[in-house]
């Protein structure tokens, strides 16, 4: 009998145990910002909480575990998918964003690609303006996903016609059309017209664009749809929001609240460095930032490709490529076969970024280093991906055998058929890969 009270006591007592630590996960698991709220559902659920995975080959050349972030597994197939979400949900829950709205963006691909995916999820469509020499099989995923795809020349940032410019307009475009069309409606029906301050500021001004307009550009009407978590897809709310990915700072905030964290509790803390590229730098500012609160040991890295200006902006402080000053730029913003990577200004979201210095590539490396992978790891990863993965062989060289480093596969090489994996284009190019082994680094 006493052997029977004592073990029902103990079955009571590790009950009550289980349910204290059931209770203590959800509770500190609602805190933790890699925990995704519960009203994401379907296929935005599954965006993140990605693998990091081993890179052997380049783990076992250095001495060093070289992992990387498999974001190249998310339901849009990049890193881009994070920024995607955060955009389009902090967009509906300022109400800058209408349910049946329209996202607007300027992009060479990836987050086009996930806003693309991520719009429907939300009730939301989507209108991309993407430059004509960006890999053609991007504008045709987009297209397939049900965007609409609007291809224009490459120009300067500073052209009013620069695909990220024309975008803006496109989003104050569709404003002004809801606008008008609230304007018929409330006279109708005698009611009011509810239109936020920001949207009555920049239909004034769309005639002549100034700096100001430049930070955000996106005006949205404030009606009476709230955002409750879901939107209706047979809303007939409509007006546009520019997603603004280089300049929008929840594009930094993806990455300090989700992608971060993820890379920390993955390798439980015990990594040494941190390596990535930066395009709009939202990525390596949110990372880095989120890493060094955590331990300030840790070393974070930029890697750059041809004729961007970041590597001296970190190293000297000055924003310079000798590409622009020779005058040897032959597309905007420099001549790389990268996609997606490098630039020349600094946005709000790098100037978040935590740096202790930074690497410069090649094409030719690059596309050395995603063969090289293909061979010895089985992984088809894009230009920007291979990029990433030489930075963590170069941190590598320069710590030594014994450390961590930590670096993102960004997107897949599926996305990069028509250019990156190209024989006859690279070979156009002088970039047919000839390398055996990683003695490209070595040149």
């Amino acid at each position: 009998m006493a052997a029977g009270t004592a073990a029902g006591a103990a079955a009571a007592a590790a009950a009550v145990s289980l349910f204290a630590y059931y209770l203590l996960i959800h509770k500190v698991g609602a805190r933790l910002p890699w925990v995704r709220p519960t009203r994401r559902r379907g296929l935005v659920e599954a965006i993140g909480n990605t693998p990091l995975i081993r890179i052997n080959s380049l783990s076992d050349a250095t001495g060093c575990e070289i992992l990387g972030k498999a974001e190249f597994l998310n339901p849009g197939g990049s890193v881009k998918d994070r920024v995607a979400v955060k955009i389009i949900e902090e967009a509906l829950e300022s109400g800058e964003l209408l349910c049946g709205g329209t996202v607007t963006e300027g992009s060479a691909g990836s987050t086009a690609i996930s806003l693309a995916t991520v719009a429907p999820a939300y009730g939301c469509k989507c209108h991309v303006v993407i430059p004509d020499d960006a890999a053609i099989e991007k504008s045709q995923i987009i297209e397939a996903l049900g965007a609409t795809v609007e291809r224009v020349r490459p120009v300067s940032i500073t052209h009013r016609d620069h695909f990220v410019n024309i975008a803006r307009r496109r989003a104050l475009e569709a404003n002004k059309s809801e606008a008008a069309q609230r304007g018929l409606s409330d006279k109708e029906t005698n009611g009011s017209m509810h239109i936020n301050t920001r949207m009555l500021h920049e239909i004034a001004g769309t005639q002549g664009e100034s700096n100001e307009t430049l930070t955000n550009g996106s005006a949205h009407a404030i009606s009476e749809v709230q955002y409750n978590g879901k939107c209706d897809h047979n809303t007939n709310s409509k007006g546009g929001f520019f997603a603004d990915q280089f300049e929008n700072m929840a594009n930094y905030r993806a990455h300090y609240e989700w992608t971060g964290p993820e890379i920390w509790q993955q390798t439980k803390g015990a990594l040494h460095a941190f390596v990535a590229a930066a395009g709009t730098g939202g990525t390596i500012a949110g990372v880095s930032r989120y890493l060094k609160e955590k331990d300030a040991n840790i070393k974070c890295f930029l890697m750059d490709p041809p004729g961007s200006g970041l590597f001296n902006k970190v190293t000297r402080g000055v924003m310079y490529t000798k590409e622009e000053a020779e005058g040897k730029r032959l597309k905007n913003p420099f001549d790389t076969i990268t996609e997606g990577i490098g630039i020349n200004r600094v946005t709000r979201n790098f100037m978040m970024a935590e740096l202790d210095g930074a690497y410069r590539g090649t094409d030719r490396e690059a596309v050395e280093m995603s063969r090289f992978l293909l061979k010895n790891d089985g992984l088809f990863v894009g230009s920007s991906s291979a990029m990433n993965c030489i930075g963590a062989v170069r941190v590598a060289q320069d710590l030594g055998p014994g450390h961590t480093i930590v670096t993102i596969l960004c997107d897949s090489g599926m996305r990069h058929l028509s250019k990156f994996f190209n024989d006859q284009y690279l070979a156009n190019h002088g970039l047919t890969p000839t390398a055996t082994g990683l003695e490209f680094l070595d040149q």
